[in-house]
C-alpha cells in the first residue's frame, strides 16, 4: 500500500496517508472533513549530517514549524 500526502480543502491541514487499493473516502484527521486532495510528494535528503527536503526546508514535514527537528 503506498503512502500519499494530502491537503485538506476545508482547514488546509496536510498529512500523509496509507492508502489501500479500493480506497477512496478519505477523511482530514484535524477536522474530520471529507475534501481532500492528493498533492505532490517531495523527497528528502541527507547531506553533512543534516536533513533537507526538496521543499528547501528541515521542517517541511512540520506542520506550523513546532517540531523538536526543526529547532
Amino acid at each position: 500500500m503506498p503512502i500519499y500526502e494530502y491537503r485538506c480543502s476545508d482547514c488546509g491541514h496536510e498529512f500523509e496517508l496509507l492508502v489501500g487499493v479500493n480506497q477512496e473516502n478519505i477523511a482530514c484527521p484535524a477536522c474530520e472533513g471529507a475534501d481532500c486532495k492528493r498533492i505532490l510528494s517531495v523527497f528528502g535528503f541527507a547531506s553533512g549530517g543534516k536533513f533537507t527536503s526538496s521543499k528547501g526546508s528541515a521542517c517541511a514535514g512540520c506542520s506550523g514549524g513546532d517540531c523538536k527537528g526543526c529547532k
